[in-house]
């Protein structure tokens, strides 16, 4: 699955490009590699890898503004591998369009996992009318959901808070971004009222709502569907 694909690595770090470069490269990978931000733009915008691993701390341009700039043409997933690992600088990744998030000193065996889920999700994340996961089906374009093939009751709040994390599988999406997403700029603060509708939601998709293996809370961020 990994044969051809091509990683780009942008650290100014030499140590942690060799590192990874031996890593990915052991693991069917292409690497290509920039100790710049500026030199990163460039060899994401001539070589289209299938894949940007970003650090934060670069020596020209902050790895932040980096990814904004990355964010305009490139859609292919980033994953943000940083030693900054302040809420803030995870949630304002996430929020300008890292798939994920990993912080220094890091596991190679971690990091290929998360690699490989960003690659599949992307190449799953074609215009497919109906999302499946186990027994669920989300049928996107008649705006019908179904467990077991029994249709769920869901108000089109839930069922769009559904479609939007379903459509992201494996990818973090903070509070702020949902809330953008489902219900306006007016709405992002407001993170109780999403609380409420995922506690909805999770009482409908989920085995055992309390112990849900479907909608993930990652504390603090957001909240992440589960492939």
């Amino acid at each position: 699955m990994n044969e051809g694909k091509t990683i780009l690595i942008i650290d100014d770090e030499l140590q942690i490009r060799r590192l990874l470069e031996i890593t990915l490269s052991s693991n069917g990978f292409k690497v290509i590699h920039a100790a710049t931000g500026k030199d990163g733009l460039i060899e994401a915008a001539t070589q289209h890898p299938a894949l940007v691993v970003l650090d934060l701390s670069l020596p020209d341009i902050d790895g932040q503004q980096i990814l904004k700039k990355l964010r305009e043409w490139f859609f292919k997933p980033v994953i943000i591998l940083s030693v900054r690992n302040s809420e803030e600088d995870i949630i304002a990744a996430l929020d300008n369009g890292a798939n994920d998030y990993l912080t220094k000193p890091f596991r190679s065996g971690e990091l290929l996992a998360r690699i490989r889920a960003a690659i599949r999700s992307m190449e799953n994340k074609e215009d497919v009318p109906v999302l499946e996961f186990g027994a669920l089906s989300i049928d996107l374009v008649n705006h019908v959901a179904r467990k077991d093939k029994e249709i769920l009751k869901l108000t089109s709040t839930e069922f769009s808070l559904l479609s939007l994390l379903a459509k992201n599988p494996g990818r973090v999406l903070t509070h702020q971004y949902i809330l953008k997403e489902i219900w306006g700029y007016g709405y992002i603060e407001q993170t109780q009222y999403l609380r409420v509708f995922v506690a909805q939601l999770r009482k409908k998709i989920e085995e055992n709502p309390s112990k849900p293996t479907l909608l993930i809370t990652e504390s603090g961020i957001g909240y992440r569907f589960s492939e």
